[in-house]
């Protein structure tokens, strides 16, 4: 992925639907400046109370887990991003304070 200086590519794409289940995320690429806020929304449909996954995957590497939660109002956390699992508005959206270029990724809402 070809970036210039000081700027980070988020590519956005959906994973998850099993049994009428599913995950809406925005879609496209986003490009912010370094230190800038990010937000990606990510929303559900299901029955019961699904596990929330963020998993991302660097240019020329496999899909990783980032975070995860089980359990309403839970947060996940790792390298500086968080999502909390918020049943209410069945939402789990990805956040980061400060984007780095090395956030430079494909990032993928998911459940199970």
């Amino acid at each position: 992925m070809n970036c210039s200086p000081g700027l980070v590519s988020v590519i956005l794409l959906l994973l998850g639907r099993t049994r009428g289940d599913s995950v809406t995320q925005m879609e496209g690429p986003v490009t912010l400046s370094e230190r800038a806020f990010l937000t990606i929304n990510c929303t559900y449909t299901a029955t019961g109370y699904p596990s929330l996954f963020w998993y991302v995957q660097y240019p020329g590497e496999g899909p990783q887990l980032l975070l995860k939660a089980v359990k309403t109002d839970e947060k996940g956390s790792n390298k500086g991003f968080e999502a909390t699992y918020r049943k209410e508005t069945t939402s789990f959206h990805l956040k980061k304070d400060s984007v780095q270029e090395s956030d430079s990724a494909v990032y993928f809402c998911a459940l199970s």
